[in-house]
């Protein structure tokens, strides 16, 4: 199954399929990533809390997860 995450993507989803991406959130100053109310935020959501490029994000969390489904 490909995941593919997008601007409404949840972030607790995204933590939960791949925990390997949690050092991406705390790269944009998202350091409460156990917090009931991050982990409700869909990825535009943190980005506009946190002043960050959803674009960015969302690549760097699909290239990421990319890059550990081939290992």
């Amino acid at each position: 199954m490909a995941t593919v995450i997008t601007k409404d993507t949840v972030v607790g989803d995204i933590l939960d399929i791949a925990p390997e991406t949690a050092p991406a959130f705390l790269d944009i100053g998202m350091h409460c990533l156990g917090c009931p109310a991050s982990r409700n935020e869909t990825v535009e959501e943190a980005c506009m809390v946190h002043d960050q490029p959803v674009e960015e994000l969302v690549e760097r969390l699909n290239d990421i997860i990319k890059a550990n489904r081939k290992n």
